[in-house]
């Protein structure tokens, strides 16, 4: 066994423990280190309602959350790379039309897109878009339209609604159909999938669709979530960070940068208590999906992992243990 398998091997260890005892239906650990080297362990199952589907190193996960880093803050620092935009500038550069009724005294036509990607807005957590309607095109005038009510900066899904949207009008082409590294996708195959919830809303088990309300309501893919992959995709895309095959210099340092005490450029930042764990570098980025994953990167180590769980399969509303599992896990590659 390598050295990389072994460390995988006793890493995940508090996750099959967590599928034994019956709190998690399954979970995939991948790890890379310096050099490309990776290994990937597997546990449980993908489904365990209606039939029992077992898990394996290739099921691909609805990444929720993972959505906001490894596709819209990509994305948008590629299009800052390129000239296309500057992340100082205010998010109506590209979205003339944002609260195009208010012109002269909207706080949102203020907002700029490095304020949106730290979280450092004004905007709420979430929003129930779905609740209003499934039309896509009338729930982003909506959100563009919308008086968004004033509070202190929080973690907001409503920052990458319109992050997503900007991407929208500077590439010309839907969320849905943007190019994405090999492994990731809007349109999966539900047969590959982790099954997530049952959800009383649509009324059946949610497998190859996508789990976030908000997100299926605005057509399957928003800058928040909607984007699937598996294990090795996420260990491709964080080495390609790591080797510097993917954004410029520049770039990559915004995404070690601090921008507030807990967070980078779209990633949170090592701090007490935080789910990569205490033993990760101060340096290290991560970020969690509500469905049950997330991705760490150690740029000291030029080491990163990615736990995905379907925690939420078949409930939401269960004890799965899965904050005290990051961080066992986190501690365990770390140390």
């Amino acid at each position: 066994m390598t050295d990389v398998d072994a460390r995988c091997a006793r890493a995940f260890a508090p996750a099959e423990a967590l599928v034994r005892e019956g709190r998690i239906p399954g979970a995939v650990l991948g790890l890379v280190e310096a050099g490309g080297a990776h290994a990937i362990r597997h546990a449980g199952f993908a489904q365990v309602e209606p039939d029992r589907v077992p898990m394996t190193a290739g099921t691909v996960f609805d990444l929720a959350s993972l959505t906001k880093v490894v596709f819209t803050t990509t994305t948008i620092l590629g299009l800052v790379d390129a000239g296309r935009i500057g992340l100082d500038d205010p998010l109506a550069a590209a979205i003339p039309d944002l609260r195009q009724y208010d012109v002269a005294n909207a706080p949102e036509r203020r907002l700029t897109l490095r304020q949106c990607l730290a979280h450092q807005t004004h905007l709420p957590a979430v929003e129930p878009l779905y609740t209003y309607g499934r039309d896509p095109r009338t729930l982003r005038a909506f959100v563009l339209q919308r008086e968004w009510r004033a509070g202190p900066p929080v973690y907001s899904d409503i920052n990458f609604i319109l992050l997503g949207i900007l991407i929208e009008r500077l590439t010309g082409r839907p969320l849905a159909d943007q190019p994405l590294p090999e492994g990731f996708t809007f349109h999966p195959d539900p047969a590959r999938c982790a099954a997530t919830e049952r959800c009383t809303w649509r009324g059946r088990v949610m497998r190859g669709e996508v789990h976030d309300e908000n997100a299926f309501a605005l057509g399957g893919a928003s800058g928040h979530a909607g984007l699937f992959g598996d294990a090795a995709a996420l260990l491709d895309f964080a080495e390609s960070l790591l080797a510097g095959r993917l954004l410029s210099e520049a770039a990559r340092a915004e995404l070690r940068r601090r921008q507030a005490p807990t967070r980078s450029l779209g990633w949170e930042m090592a701090h007490p208590g935080w789910s990569g764990g205490d033993l990760a570098p101060s340096s290290t980025i991560g970020h969690t999906g509500f469905t049950g994953t997330g991705l760490w990167i150690d740029w000291e180590a030029g080491r990163a992992w990615a736990l995905l769980t379907n925690r939420v399969h078949p409930t939401r509303h269960a004890d799965s243990g899965i904050f005290a599992l990051r961080r066992a896990v986190g501690d365990l590659v770390c140390r």
